[in-house]
């Protein structure tokens, strides 16, 4: 039995993917709804995409943390700090890049805290350094839990979190204005360091929602093992015995956890609502459940069926440099705006300046006929095009950029 799916390379590939394609819209102005968060509670197809990478980075986990564990501890430590490091560096420098900015028509340099208004500056954490913090403790768990100990303790993580966010949280513990996480990143982290997308000093990847995103590694490693260990496996309570069909029994067990969980994420969400921002709970088992059912989906297409055609194919070369190229798709836009076209005339006869990226949206894909949307779109999936070919071309000279 082979140690390892395409399905889950192309899971991987495919979240990595659609990271891209509804970060860099032609406009934020005029995107199509399902490529949208959620204003708050709720979930849209675009709020699956970072659990769906979490979960991901888990699964891979599975193949990894048992060979640590052969190894020993010192080299355990060693390996997984040096990826921690360097993944919330990588973050941390791309919240920086690149370094200045235009002001008055001149490039300044970026302000660690600003000297016009203290409250802006830097921020510090975001997506790479939740997969980074996610990543660190999820690793330390897997390490030294057994399977079933991990169950047990994912579990209490989440009541836990639910509890505290209850109990320091006000009248309305789930608002904006009264998440008890926010009070946590002001003190560790400071307002200017902290996401103000929502119009007030609110991170939607700070610390305290961090917590519960390590429970969804935690799951996509448990379902990396249980796909890994599909034949005679000693798994949590009981040994199960091979069968002739270890697909039928590999895909039952996941459609039936998927199922699962998605009904216990329903119910939850009745006290609890699910809600990306603030990461909770049942957000956590809901993207869990919707994870394991298009993982379960996608082996039974790819290693049952057997199909492999272009759209695999499409995905998996974006699996195989994940973090380069998710990196590169946030560094090229930036970069690029520091060289500015002239364009027009602004109302008062001044020349009217922009970018090559905006420009090329304003004068091609914004130019296609029907709502703005579509053009929107276009953009999006023109940029993600180009950020495959990178990928293809990185994959044909075999060159896999690792942390």
């Amino acid at each position: 039995m082979k140690q390892r799916y395409y399905s889950l390379d192309v899971f991987r590939g495919a979240t990595v993917a659609l990271m891209i394609l509804v970060n860099n819209p032609g406009t934020w102005l005029h995107t199509f709804s399902p490529l949208k968060h959620a204003p708050w509670h709720g979930c849209t197809p675009t709020d699956l995409v970072f659990p769906f990478f979490l979960f991901a980075v888990g699964n891979a986990m599975a193949f990894v943390i048992p060979r640590l564990q052969a190894e020993g501890q010192q080299t355990f430590w060693k390996k997984v700090s040096k990826r921690t490091f360097l993944i919330f560096a990588i973050g941390l420098f791309l919240n920086y890049w690149p370094f200045v900015e235009w002001s008055n028509n001149q490039l300044v340099m970026r302000e660690w805290v600003s000297s016009v208004d203290p409250t802006k500056g830097i921020r510090i954490l975001g997506v790479l350094q939740r997969i980074a913090l996610a990543y660190f403790f999820a690793s330390i768990l897997s390490y030294y839990l057994t399977p079933k100990k991990l169950i047990y303790t994912s579990f209490v993580i989440l009541f836990g979190y639910w509890g505290i966010t209850m109990l320091l949280g006000g009248n309305d513990p789930y608002s904006l204005e009264n998440w008890f996480g926010t009070a946590i990143d002001k003190k560790i982290l400071g307002v200017p360091h902290m996401y103000k997308g929502e119009g007030v000093a609110f991170d939607p990847e700070g610390l305290a929602s961090t917590i519960p995103a390590i429970v969804q590694v935690i799951f996509g490693y448990l379902i990396g093992l249980f796909i890994k260990q599909q034949g005679e496996v000693n798994w949590l309570w009981k040994k199960v015995p091979t069968t002739k069909e270890p697909h039928f029994k590999l895909l039952a067990g996941l459609l039936v956890t998927g199922f699962l969980l998605l009904v216990s994420a329903w119910t939850w969400s009745l006290g609890f609502p699910i809600n990306k921002k603030i990461w909770t709970s049942s957000y956590v088992l809901y993207t869990t459940g919707l994870g394991i059912l298009t993982i379960g989906t996608l082996i039974w297409f790819i290693e049952v069926q057997k199909t492999e055609n272009k759209l695999t194919k499409f995905f998996d070369v974006f699996g195989k440099n994940p973090l380069f190229i998710f990196v590169l798709s946030g560094l090229l836009p930036r970069f690029l705006g520091l060289f500015r076209i002239a364009d027009g005339y602004t109302d008062s006869g001044e020349i009217n300046y922009t970018t090559a990226l905006n420009w090329f949206y304003n004068h091609v894909c914004a130019q296609i006929p029907g709502p703005p949307e579509i053009g929107s779109f276009a953009y999006s999936f023109c940029f993600l095009s180009f950020m495959w070919l990178v990928c293809f071309f990185l994959d044909k000279k075999k060159i896999y950029i690792k942390v």
